[in-house]
C-alpha cells in the first residue's frame, strides 16, 4: 500500500483485516459442519456407550433443571412487569396474558433454554475435552482403538439434542406461571381474564415451534463445544479460550438459527392460520 494515501490506506487496510476475519469465520463453520458429519455418521453406524450415555444426560439433562426452572420463572416475572405499563396505558391490561404466553413459548423460552445449555454445560463440554486434548488423552484414546468422536462426542450430541426440548417446556412452563403469579398477586390483574385471554391466544403451534427450535439450537451448542475443544490451543490459557469460543460461538449460532427458523415456521404457521393471531 506503498504510494497511497494514508486514509485510503487505512480504509484498504480495514477492509482486509474484516475480509481475512470473515474468511476465518467461514473456515471455522465449514469445519465445525464436517466435524457434525463424522459426528452423525459414528451415530448411524455404531451404537453409542451405556456408560458413557448415562452420565451425560445426567450432566445435561438432569443438573440443568433447576437453573433453566428459576430463570424461567423470572423471565416470566420480568416480562410481565415491563410489559405493564404500556398495556395499562390503553387500559389493555386484561391481554398482558397472550402476549406473555406466546413470547415465552415462541421465543424466550427456547432462546433462554438453549443459553444456559450453551453457557453451563457447553462451556464445561469445551473445557473438558480441551483439557483432554492438551494432556494428551484424545490421543491415548486413538491409540487404544476407541474413536474418540464416537466415545467423547456422540454421547454429548444425543444429550443435548434429545434433553433441549425438555428443558424448554420446563422454562416454558416456569415462565408461564412466573408470568401469571406476578400479574395476578402483584400487578391485581383479574386472573379470569388473564387466562381467558391466554387461552384464546396460545395455539399448540407455539409450544411445537419452541421445542422444534430448540432440537437446532441444542445441536449446534453440542457440535460446537465439542469441535472447540477438540481443537484446543496448548496450555490453560488455550483451555480458558476454548470455553469462552465455545459459548461465544453458540449464542450467535442461536440467535442465526432463531431467526432464520422463525422465518419458515411463520410462513407455516400463517400458510395453516391466514386470519394469524390478534393479541389485541
Amino acid at each position: 500500500m506503498a504510494g497511497l494515501p494514508r486514509v485510503v490506506a487505512g480504509i484498504v487496510g480495514w477492509i482486509s483485516a474484516f475480509g481475512g476475519l470473515l474468511l476465518d469465520k467461514l473456515v471455522a463453520l465449514g469445519d465445525i459442519a464436517l466435524f457434525g458429519l463424522r459426528t452423525i455418521r459414528w451415530l448411524t453406524t455404531r451404537r453409542p456407550l451405556q456408560g458413557t450415555l448415562l452420565p451425560s444426560f445426567y450432566q445435561i439433562g438432569v443438573l440443568s433443571l433447576p437453573v433453566v426452572a428459576l430463570t424461567g420463572t423470572f423471565i416470566g416475572m420480568v416480562l410481565a412487569e415491563q410489559s405493564y405499563a404500556q398495556f395499562r396505558f390503553f387500559r389493555l391490561e386484561t391481554r398482558l396474558g397472550g402476549v406473555i404466553n406466546v413470547s415465552l413459548l415462541r421465543e424466550l423460552g427456547p432462546v433462554l433454554a438453549a443459553t444456559m445449555l450453551a453457557g453451563r454445560v457447553g462451556s464445561a463440554m469445551a473445557a473438558e475435552l480441551g483439557t483432554m486434548r492438551v494432556t494428551e488423552q484424545i490421543d491415548a484414546l486413538a491409540s487404544m482403538g476407541a474413536n474418540p468422536i464416537h466415545y467423547l462426542v456422540v454421547p454429548r450430541f444425543l444429550g443435548c439434542l434429545l434433553l433441549i426440548p425438555t428443558l424448554t417446556v420446563m422454562a416454558d412452563f416456569m415462565g408461564v406461571l412466573g408470568g401469571a403469579f406476578y400479574s395476578i398477586e402483584r400487578l391485581s390483574i383479574d386472573s379470569h381474564h388473564y387466562f381467558e385471554n391466554s387461552r384464546q391466544v396460545v395455539r399448540v403451534f407455539d409450544l411445537f415451534q419452541g421445542a422444534f427450535k430448540s432440537l437446532f439450537f441444542g445441536a449446534a451448542i453440542a457440535l460446537i463445544s465439542c469441535h472447540r475443544g477438540f481443537h484446543c490451543d496448548p496450555g490453560a490459557e488455550g483451555v480458558g479460550r476454548a470455553a469462552t469460543s465455545a459459548f461465544v460461538f453458540s449464542f450467535v449460532m442461536i440467535l442465526v438459527l432463531d431467526l432464520l427458523l422463525g422465518i419458515v415456521l411463520n410462513t407455516v404457521y400463517y400458510y395453516l392460520w391466514p386470519e394469524g393471531t390478534h393479541l389485541i
